[in-house]
């Protein structure tokens, strides 16, 4: 086990909301990719919303899972809907609600504080209960990593080998949440987040990023401006250059033309360096133009969030935002919110 000293300080603590808001408040115009037809649905969205139903971008139509046996069983009551035309991917998330995903990232929380220190095998035999629970969420999309991993079990493989190929950005949903336990060395910080992504994500592509990503964020939290911390610790994948001749276009054109509203690492990740650079000084804004440029904003926002949320401090979060994430008394549980949020 590699142990934490659990840090609650604002910047670490408003890091954890935005990774949870950023995700919560895409979460209705998640995979949107026709943006008229995400104007038609919700207009511009500002706050927390309700998914709806038909979903004119779903592709659950053409998406199949069967389950080799128990060991593979993540579906449950949510296999009805696979096969069927526009059924929104959060259907029976309510406004506020976080995805799988980052209900995967509170469990590793969860467990981080609870233990003290981060254990893969621990955290692995959590996750295969979880998944393997009914009712344990409700979400209806399951990603392709989860689906991959679990036939792998099924098929008698040890936990810690059943992940397979992956390389989407929802493999960096719930990095931040690692650091947590900001007082590690920024090396074995790194050691770890690879280690954990590859439980459920091989690709080299999303390594870097991820690699990337954390170092931006532990200079971050150790105070370095957010703009200057993307020019120097991910430059593979951020060009200052480009960005400042972009800053003044629509975002929607800027991520459809230069990188990719989608899924894929190479495209999404860059895409989110670009968001959070741009709105540097503006959690708020930031946020709000992630959610309606649609594609995979919910893995893209937890991304976007977090980096904000590490630099602005809890005072550039929405009081609202805060009161109304589902997750919202959970989380308090760990971090240090805003006072009286939850009157």
């Amino acid at each position: 086990m590699i142990k934490f000293d659990i840090k609650r300080d604002d910047r670490v603590t408003s890091m954890m909301w935005g990774t949870f808001i950023g995700d919560a408040h895409a979460m209705p115009a998640h995979w949107y990719y026709d943006r008229e037809a995400l104007r038609r649905d919700y207009g511009w969205i500002t706050d927390y919303l309700s998914p709806k139903n038909p979903h004119p971008d779903s592709i659950l139509w053409r998406s199949h899972y069967k389950p080799l046996n128990a060991k593979g069983d993540i579906l449950h009551r949510q296999s009805i809907y696979w096969g069927k035309r526009g059924i929104h991917y959060h259907q029976h998330l309510e406004p506020g609600e976080n995805t799988l995903s980052l209900q995967l990232g509170y469990l590793l929380l969860e467990n981080l504080t609870q233990t003290g220190g981060y254990d893969a095998d621990a955290y692995l035999n959590l996750y295969r209960d979880f998944m393997l629970t009914p009712g344990a969420h409700r979400d209806t999309y399951i990603e392709e990593c989860h689906r991959q991993f679990f036939t792998n079990y099924a098929r008698g493989k040890k936990l810690k080998s059943c992940g397979g190929p992956d390389n989407h950005i929802g493999g960096l949903a719930s990095a931040a949440i690692l650091l947590v336990g900001t007082k590690l060395d920024l090396d074995t910080t790194r050691a770890v987040l690879k280690e954990h992504i590859r439980l459920t994500h091989h690709h080299s592509y999303l390594d870097r990023a991820a690699d990337a990503y954390i170092q931006v964020l532990w200079h971050v939290l150790n105070g370095e401006d957010l703009r200057n911390a993307i020019e120097t610790y991910a430059k593979e994948f951020f060009s200052k250059r480009r960005a400042q001749c972009w800053e003044k276009m629509e975002d929607g054109a800027v991520v459809d033309y230069h990188f990719s509203s989608a899924c894929y690492i190479d495209k999404a990740f860059p895409a989110s360096l670009y968001l959070a650079w741009k709105y540097a000084r503006s959690f708020r804004n930031g946020i709000i133009a992630n959610t309606n440029i649609g594609g995979d904003n919910c893995h893209r926002g937890a991304v976007v969030g977090a980096l904000l949320g590490a630099f602005g401090g809890l005072k550039s979060i929405p009081d609202q935002w805060i009161k109304s994430l589902k997750l919202s008394h959970r989380l308090a549980e760990f971090t240090q919110p805003k006072a009286g949020f939850c009157e």
